[in-house]
């Protein structure tokens, strides 16, 4: 990147206007597109002390003249972060809209809070269409991302509109909204601790690099990062530990437990055996869930390719932190039957000539009848919906208990350090009062802790 001379430098400190310019030309080879006016247009928080770039803070500071200014060297990180993004516009995670949420009014002093604004600033225009074709009197970054270039927008049955972002950048946006509320805490904390002990009309005096005088309300934003994970939930219910006061400010402090790398933001646990997992970030949560067309019927979707190929291991480990899972050596239905249709069957997967060779037929989907409870009576039935042909509607039926057999032997040759952690005599960690797991009411093979 060429190294360009910005006017209204002074001392470190630059003008919003070549902060603007600045950023710009920093992340102009970057995956994410980026969007001018990120310090000067709606909805910059520059009036509130901060601009949020990417997943970073940068401090504003006034200058003796009055005029706004932030510190390159900031701007320049941020800049550095963002670059290292890698964004694949194929996976996308839906933004938007959801049923029951609230609406917000987007005025520049409210907080990031991006899927309220994007849903509002849509619903607003009349849809995606008009937003690209710029068709709004002043822009609208959200981090200085340029969100519009790369939101893509699905009908269902040519009615219902959703619209979706690519996963790397929901992330960095979740990123960012975490870290704005860390921000504004501490600011609130520090300005409450500087009424208790210096008089009220004297602002905070700061001096740049140059001696001159700046202010600030609460000086610079805290750098502390998210702290991994260490198993600090295990073993505990999640209908006791949801209802405490202050478990979402305690998740809020947690790195995801899967990526590692977004903050988490909610508690994932398993639903059939009521332990929680870990807590995750809204994209790893999102990722995970099963995609149910009903609640014994799901579709297998080609993020599952992550789930059982590209990061294996993880998603493995992260199932297996709940102790029923992990004593059964087996995941919840919905997963196992996903793991059935995808794995276990792709063999019996018809292909149909393509362009570049041979795609698989249709889309996966497996089902089920009975529960997990009654192992012996429960079954999942594979299919394959919107053949081109018409054919392959049914490709095998599995028995509950032949699918555990499988998956178990597909977990010792995928990943050995889970499966060597898995079975009822590897759970040291068990809490002091057990819960039954999963009971066959078939008479057989109590499968308690």
């Amino acid at each position: 990147m060429s190294e360009r001379v910005m006017p209204g430098r002074t001392d470190g400190l630059i003008a919003l206007v070549a902060a603007d310019a600045l950023w710009v030309d920093q992340t102009a080879d970057s995956d994410v597109p980026t969007a001018s006016g990120a310090f000067t247009c709606f909805p910059a928080h520059a009036r509130l002390e901060y601009v949020l770039l990417g997943s970073h803070v940068v401090p504003t500071v006034r200058a003796g003249d009055g005029q706004r200014m932030v510190p390159e060297a900031e701007v320049r990180r941020a800049a550095a972060e963002l670059n290292a993004v890698g964004m694949d516009r194929r996976d996308l995670i839906r933004v938007g809209p959801f049923r029951g949420a609230p609406r917000q009014e987007c005025d520049g002093q409210a907080p990031l809070r991006w899927r309220q604004r994007i849903t509002g600033e849509l619903q607003d225009l009349g849809g995606p269409e008009r937003a690209a074709r710029r068709e709004v009197v002043r822009p609208y970054p959200l981090a200085g991302i340029d969100w519009r270039q790369i939101l893509v927008e699905r009908a269902r049955d040519g009615t219902q509109r959703t619209w979706w972002l690519p996963r790397a950048v929901v992330r960095v946006l979740d990123a960012a909204e975490h870290a704005e509320k860390r921000w504004v805490r501490t600011v609130r904390t520090r300005q409450a601790s500087a009424a208790v002990t210096e008089p009220p009309s004297h602002p905070r005096q700061l001096r740049d690099a140059g001696g001159r005088q700046t202010t600030s309300p609460g000086g610079p934003g805290p750098t502390t990062s998210p702290r991994p994970y260490n198993k600090e939930l295990e073993g505990q219910l999640y209908s006791v530990l949801s209802r405490k006061p202050g478990t979402s400010r305690k998740v809020a402090e947690w790195a995801c437990a899967v990526c590692r790398t977004a903050p988490a933001t909610v508690l994932d646990h398993c639903h059939e055996h009521g332990y929680i997992r870990a807590p995750v970030c809204q994209s790893c949560n999102t990722q995970e869930r099963p995609d149910h067309l009903y609640s014994n019927d799901i579709r297998v979707a080609n993020r599952y390719t992550r789930l059982f190929h590209t990061d294996t291991d993880d998603w493995l480990r992260h199932w297996h932190r709940c102790p029923g899972c992990r004593a059964r050596t087996t995941l919840p239905l919905p997963h196992l039957a996903a793991w059935t249709a995808y794995i276990a069957c792709r063999s019996l997967r018809p292909t149909h000539r393509a362009p570049r060779g041979r795609k698989p037929c249709g889309l996966l989907r497996v089902s089920w009848s009975g529960s997990q409870n009654a192992p012996r009576s429960c079954l999942l039935t594979v299919a394959v919906d919107f053949c081109p042909s018409g054919e392959h509607r049914v490709l095998a039926r599995v028995p509950y208990r032949e699918a555990t057999e499988r998956f178990r032997t597909w977990l010792a040759e995928t990943a050995p350090a889970v499966a060597a952690a898995a079975g009822p005599d590897r759970l040291d960690g068990l809490p002091a009062q057990f819960r039954p797991v999963v009971a066959d009411t078939s008479g057989g093979d109590l499968e308690l802790f």
